[in-house]
């Protein structure tokens, strides 16, 4: 009897093993991303360098001079078998990024302090696509949800989707809930709230759900229009919280159309996208365009009932010869939170904060191509922030940017560079008198400039 159940048991064990999935075709992708280099200020203090852009306004207005950031893309990718037929390609991709907020963080360098070299995980999923030869698709866990961005501002804008979530998708259209929080004190609220259990005070996640639906109509020339909707859902505070928070909504609608252009060399497009949000749905601002990043304060009741954002952006890329290639984009940007005020409000911690915003920014990067390896690349950008009901702080930035293209290729996207640049700007009164720039708030003078080494690639 024990060895006719022990048989038994092994035949189970074997008809398992032949019912499994067989996974082949495993294979490892290692991608990376960033931009390293050094640099200094020429007319600043004690040579030091410091951001050249408007302050609340991140990279819009030109990027030449970021400071170093990498990011490495460790993936394994593998397409199962069933019944002998291929089906689901499964993707399950980690990305670590690697910045420091005092400079130098690579070589023989050390940075233990808390405003140092900073690790972050930006990206953790698992995505299936075409699920068992199905136009059905899935994803679960945290990633880089974005697409179209004007690349010489790093300005991923319209759908910008970068959180914890999941989403499943049918041929053009996908629906998708994310969860962005923040469990410190530089979250943005109303996403964190103090809650007093023991006699300890302890952050607790406020967290939101964000649904997302976009749906993408595709032209027979390749032309694309894509549709976007959004509700935000945060739910209000337990008894137990030290600040009492209302439940609260948002709501966004936006359109996007890309086509492509017909230019003497191929690659040339033109989009152009509107977004408006509504209630806690109106974030996108310092250079971000979250639309769950909830600006400006709230109203009496502590909601953003009538707050709004309206977005929209041109972005315009022409490849006119072997010579030339012409990338312009212009970005307009009102918005108001939930109070009344046209000017300052008070904020949930009692502090007070600008209500009401408008940015308006506008550039162009020229391509000259000497050699094919040999780029000169040229950029002009002009910029203007009014906070509340102050007058505008001004920004006109030029750069020059000799460049190495090791790959050999006249193209705009041909990667890694290897360039000299060189920049100035120069403010309004207002700008200047107010140090409406990182730069300006150590050097306060009507021009900035910058001169160095910089490296920048993608390769995966």
């Amino acid at each position: 009897m024990k060895n006719f159940k022990l048989i038994l048991g092994m035949l189970v064990i074997f008809q398992l093993g032949r019912a499994q999935v067989v996974i082949t075709n495993t294979h490892m992708s290692m991608g990376t991303t960033g931009r390293i280099g050094v640099g200094f200020s020429p007319n600043g203090e004690g040579n030091m360098w410091k951001p050249l852009n408007l302050s609340g306004q991140g990279s819009l207005g030109g990027r030449m001079e970021q400071t170093d950031y990498m990011d490495l893309l460790p993936a394994l990718h593998f397409t199962p078998k069933l019944n002998g037929k291929d089906s689901t390609n499964v993707t399950f991709q980690v990305r670590l990024g690697m910045y420091a907020a005092n400079g130098q963080f690579m070589g023989n360098t050390s940075t233990r302090s808390p405003n140092g070299l900073t690790f972050i995980l930006p990206e953790t999923y698992i995505e299936a696509r075409n699920i068992m030869g199905s136009r059905w698709s899935a994803w679960a866990g945290v990633r880089f949800r974005r697409y179209d961005d004007i690349h010489i501002c790093d300005y991923f804008y319209f759908d910008d989707h970068s959180a914890q979530g999941f989403g499943v998708s049918y041929k053009n259209t996908e629906l998708a809930m994310y969860m962005p929080a923040s469990t410190d004190s530089t979250g943005v609220f109303p996403y964190n709230y103090a809650v007093t259990v023991n006699g300890g005070t302890n952050p607790v996640i406020r967290q939101r759900q964000a649904w997302v639906i976009e749906h993408s109509i595709v032209s027979k020339n390749g032309n694309t229009l894509k549709l976007l909707g959004e509700f935000h859902h945060v739910a209000g505070t337990s008894g137990k919280s030290a600040i009492r928070y209302a439940t609260d909504n948002g709501w966004v609608l936006g359109a996007k159309y890309n086509n492509s252009i017909r230019t003497r060399m191929p690659g040339s497009f033109n989009q152009l996208s509107v977004r408006y949000g509504r209630g806690i749905a109106n974030g996108g601002d310092n250079g971000n365009t979250y639309t769950w990043a909830t600006y400006g304060a709230p109203d009496a009741h502590g909601k953003y009932t009538d707050a709004y954002s309206f977005t929209t952006v041109e972005h315009i890329l022409l490849n006119l010869s072997k010579k030339v290639s012409l990338n312009a984009y212009g970005v307009y940007t009102r918005s108001k939170g939930g109070a009344s005020s046209d000017n300052k409000a008070t904020f949930f911690d009692g502090k007070e904060i600008f209500n009401q915003k408008q940015d308006f920014v506008v550039g162009m990067r020229g391509f000259f191509y000497a050699t094919d390896w040999l780029h000169l690349l040229g950029e002009v950008h002009y910029a203007t922030r009014k906070d509340g009901t102050n007058p505008e702080a001004e920004m006109w930035k030029f750069s020059f940017a000799p460049t190495v293209v090791p790959l050999g290729k006249r193209d705009p996207w041909c990667r890694p560079h290897i360039r000299l640049v060189m920049t100035v700007a120069r403010y309004n009164d207002y700008a200047k008198n107010n140090e409406y720039s990182p730069w300006l708030q150590v050097n306060q003078k009507q021009w900035g400039a910058y001169i160095g080494v910089k490296t920048e690639w993608w390769l995966f």
